[in-house]
């Protein structure tokens, strides 16, 4: 289960649950807990786990599956699979509704259905090219619904920065995926648009995200330039599925390093008392 899950991953649910908390002027609130606990395991395990459920055919012909970058699962761990995923996030999701107000309960509604139907029938974003890419803007919900169930509005700026820079950071990352989806029939962005095609896509979204990170924090607006600009720049000089696989591990990086320069600015001014 805690393969299925991508650990190395689990910073793109964390991380905004953090950034978020410490945007809404805590250094650390006990009623950010559960929603930090629900976004390591359990949330990455129904992400991944319904993905691997329903992607069992081209994960198959995925070298990429069965290593850290992914489980390869059989059909007979289904069943466990489906059991995990609700003994693990049920408990939470009641809390949340008999605890958490409207607003912040409607966009993690959101969250939940546009996390399940990325990978399951009948709506399947996975399958369906430009809506695989935006319906990962989800990935900055947090930005929005933890302020709201701590009490406080979100940072706007930031939650839009972080959700164009999500849809731009998965169509880059699809790229190394283009063989077996077309193989599989399911036409991603990146089968769509084609590597040159993903430069461009990705490139305005995530010069979208710099603007938008720009009006909050202008040293990690400066850091994901320079990283997207350089990940997008090696695609364009190397336009090839075996490019795309070769700087994955960097992207998976980039997360790490921009959530990073953003979380010690932000924790040194609220020990400091310069923020908010």
């Amino acid at each position: 289960m805690v393969h299925i899950s991508r650990p190395v991953l689990w910073v793109n649910t964390i991380g905004p649950v953090v950034l978020a908390m410490w945007l809404a002027g805590h250094l650390w609130d006990w009623g950010a807990l559960a929603l930090l606990l629900w976004l390591t395991l359990p949330f990455n395990l129904l992400i991944y786990g319904v993905n691997d459920i329903f992607d069992q055919d081209t994960d198959a012909l995925n070298p990429r599956k069965g290593t850290l970058e992914g489980a390869r699962i059989v059909s007979g761990e289904v069943r466990p699979i489906w059991v995990g995923v609700l003994v693990t996030n049920i408990p939470f999701l009641a809390y949340f509704l008999w605890t958490l107000p409207a607003d912040a309960l409607l966009w993690m509604g959101l969250y939940l259905l546009i996390f399940i139907f990325y990978s399951a029938p009948p709506l399947r974003f996975k399958a369906r090219a430009y809506l695989d890419s935006l319906s990962n803007a989800a990935y900055a919900f947090p930005m929005v619904f933890v302020p709201m169930a701590l009490g406080t509005s979100p940072v706007w700026a930031a939650a839009l920065a972080l959700m164009a820079w999500s849809a731009a950071k998965h169509t880059f990352d699809a790229v190394q995926d283009i063989d077996e989806d077309e193989a599989a029939g399911i036409v991603t962005t990146a089968v769509r648009l084609g590597v040159r095609g993903v430069v461009l896509w990705s490139g305005i979204w995530w010069a979208v995200s710099t603007v938008g990170f720009a009006l909050v924090n202008l040293p990690v607006a400066v850091v994901n330039a320079l990283i997207s600009g350089w990940l997008l720049y090696r695609l364009f000089r190397s336009p090839s599925v075996d490019t795309a696989h070769g700087l994955y591990r960097y992207s998976i990086a980039f997360p790490y390093v921009a959530g990073a320069v953003a979380g010690v600015q932000l924790a040194a001014a609220l020990l400091l008392g310069w923020y908010p």
